[in-house]
Order: C-alpha cells, then sequence, then structure tokens
C-alpha cells in the first residue's frame, strides 16, 4: 500500500512539473493590480454611546466603552496657569530645552504636565535664552524663567 501511494505521489510531482514547464496556469489566475482605492482603506472603530449601539465582546456587562464615548469639556475658562513654572532652561540656541513643572521640553514637542489643579497638556512652541511659548487649550502663553526660585 505504501508503494502504491508513493507512486501516486511521484506522478503527481511530475505531473505538476510538465505543466509548470509547458506555462500552463495551475493555480489561480493574474493578480489584479493594486489601485489607490483599495491602497487607502483605513480601519475606523466607533466607541457605542450604550448598550443598544453594542457591547465589550470580552465583558459584556461592563459600562467601560459607554463612559469613554462621553468627551470631556474643555476648561479654558477656570484654568489658572500660576501652576505653571519654568523651572530652566539648557542648552544652545538650535537645540534649548526647556524644563516646565518637572518635565523637559524641545520646540515642537506635546505632553501632559502635573499641576495643582490636575494635569495640562502643553504645546512648547519657541524656547528662548529666558523664557518659553507654549501653547495650551488654544492659547499661547509665555513663561519666564526666573534664576531665584
Amino acid at each position: 500500500m505504501s508503494h502504491r501511494k508513493t507512486f501516486l505521489k511521484s506522478m503527481k510531482t511530475a505531473l505538476l512539473s510538465v505543466l509548470f514547464m509547458a506555462g500552463v496556469p495551475v493555480m489561480a489566475g493574474p493578480v489584479p493590480p493594486v489601485t489607490d482605492a483599495t491602497a487607502s482603506v483605513h480601519s475606523v472603530f466607533i466607541l457605542p454611546a450604550g448598550p443598544k449601539d453594542g457591547r465589550d465582546p470580552f465583558y459584556p456587562s461592563s459600562s467601560r466603552p459607554y463612559q469613554a464615548a462621553v468627551l470631556p469639556s474643555a476648561r479654558t475658562t477656570d484654568l489658572n496657569l500660576d501652576s505653571l513654572v519654568m523651572q530652566g532652561v539648557s542648552g544652545m540656541p538650535p537645540n534649548r530645552l526647556a524644563i516646565i513643572n518637572k518635565h523637559t521640553f524641545a520646540v515642537g514637542d506635546y505632553a501632559e504636565v502635573s499641576t495643582t489643579q490636575g494635569r495640562i497638556h502643553v504645546h512648547c512652541l519657541e524656547i528662548n535664552s529666558n523664557s518659553a511659548v507654549i501653547e495650551v487649550n488654544g492659547q499661547r502663553h509665555e513663561l519666564r524663567y526666573e534664576e531665584n526660585q
């Protein structure tokens, strides 16, 4: 019985190699070229607003996805920037660094810094020899470094 299986395998291999050499397509046809429309497809994930819109498949009784769907409002009116303190400047003009609330920033860096009011999202726009221009909630502010701190 094993001789028969060996013979059939070798015949199948021989037949496929003959068809391959003859140029006969053995497998699927030609693959269509990739177009720009198929190459730019991105996944979109939408968080459900409530249990009727969807649920977490791993934790069906969890309310976590619905809490994340509620976005907090921006705190532009009650934001006090006195809690942001520039603690130092280092480096030469093209590569200066600023330390704001124990977090080091280069020009263009985004980070959340801890303050007495909570965490504030800061974008560093410019660093001068004794000051830094930052953006908080879409508003520009200048922090000055005072050496007697």
